[in-house]
């Protein structure tokens, strides 16, 4: 099984979806985490390592 981002997206939702219900304080980190790893992403930044 090949494991690419577009397996690993909703997965990520999941266990950030879990963290916000269990501690609701870590949503702003959650959000912030989301956006700077999807950026990064979209900038191809991490295109050699895949």
């Amino acid at each position: 099984m090949t494991i690419t981002i577009s397996n690993l997206q909703p997965v990520i939702a999941i266990i950030a979806g879990v963290l916000i219900l269990i501690a609701p304080r870590l949503l702003n980190y959650i959000v912030a985490a989301y956006l700077i790893g999807v950026g990064l992403i979209g900038l191809g930044l991490f295109r050699g390592l895949v």
